[in-house]
């Protein structure tokens, strides 16, 4: 058996039906009962569940379970405070570090070796742009301002605090660090400093579909790593089935893709009769990223090599789940 904690999630949904796949049953948590009905109907049992209460963790089975994927936490997407006029820092550490510890609690008194979760891959973005994968072994080096920096600084916590339950009470915790994920989710508009945007790729396919120009910002060559939904997930899988699997792991596609080549692609797959046109903007500021990051150690401790490493075959799939229907009532739960 294995638990879920923060399923109704975008990577959380994706994942619990990666393990349904594998054939484990999954115990899958979370706080909104319309997507905790679709786990039910996916073959998952649901627990409605806040990690940041202690008591929660009573309704959870304690036997038999081979270990916990911990994807609950609050994350600056989807933070609604204005730093202009508000500070929430004390929300990141009452979600992210106490309600991890809550979570590793519950899995130290029940003997429960295994915990994966995640980190932020800003933690080295003073690493970026340097021209060389980033390993796990980089310097931590980050920005201690803007609307990522006390998550980036939560989550470095949360990651310490996991390597302290490795070393103080011989569990098995690992974390992963991914950069934006692709894939069909509730995260077509997005909060940066508490206001509402449309996230890119959202933007370049609305544009697409309506045949609308899109416009490329800046250098049309920045390349960043990117990874699809579906291969994080089965790296969950795979992590959690691996002997080796302990500490960070970058959780990436292993490679960086264009942003012209996205403009390109996504007008070849989503546009209509009446295609869309690139506009180039060089004059435009542009804050996109490049990076990249080596995907060695995953591969060598449980074996994992994404599927989707060609952008093309990445916005293919995500056509077809768009165009299925059946995450609609995932897409929809960022609107309510």
């Amino acid at each position: 058996m294995v638990i879920v904690i923060g399923a109704t999630g975008f990577i959380g949904m994706y994942t619990v039906e990666a393990f349904l796949k594998a054939g484990k049953r999954v115990v899958a948590t979370g706080r909104n009962m319309e997507l905790g009905r679709k786990l039910i109907e996916m073959g998952a049992d649901f627990i409605e569940l806040d990690i940041t209460r202690p008591t929660d963790f009573e309704k959870l089975p304690k036997t038999n379970i081979e270990g916990v994927i911990l994807l609950a936490g609050l994350l600056p997407a989807n933070a609604k405070a204005d730093l202009e006029n508000t500070e929430n820092a004390a929300d990141y550490f009452n979600i992210n570090v106490l309600g991890a510890i809550n979570v590793l609690e519950f899995c130290r008194k029940n003997g429960i070796k295994k915990v994966i979760g995640n980190c932020s891959y800003s933690d080295v973005s003073g690493s970026w742009g340097k021209g060389y994968p980033i390993t796990e072994e980089e310097p931590r080096s980050f920005k201690f301002t803007g609307d990522h920096a006390v998550y980036v600084i939560s989550k470095n916590a949360c990651n310490d605090v996991m390597e302290y339950y490795n070393q103080q009470h011989e569990m098995q915790c690992a974390w992963f660090r991914f950069p934006p994920v692709y894939g069909v989710g509730p995260h077509g508009t997005i909060y940066v400093n508490g206001k509402v945007y449309k996230s890119g790729i959202a933007t370049f396919i609305d544009n697409a579909i309506h045949g609308k120009n899109i416009e490329l910002w800046g250098d049309p060559h920045i390349k960043r790593d990117i990874i699809y939904v579906k291969d994080v997930a089965d790296a969950y899988v795979l992590a959690l089935e691996g002997s080796k699997t302990y500490g960070l792991y970058n959780m990436t596609g292993g490679t960086q893709i264009d942003l012209e080549e996205q403009a390109k692609t996504v007008i070849e797959l989503f546009g209509d009769i009446e295609k869309s046109s690139i506009i180039y903007r060089p004059e435009m500021s542009n804050n996109t990223p490049s990076f990249l990051y080596s995907m060695e150690k995953a591969k060598l401790d449980f074996g994992f090599v994404p599927k989707y490493k060609k952008f093309y075959d990445m916005m293919l799939d995500y056509k077809k789940e768009l165009d299925s229907g059946r995450w609609n009532v995932l897409v929809e739960a960022r609107r309510k």
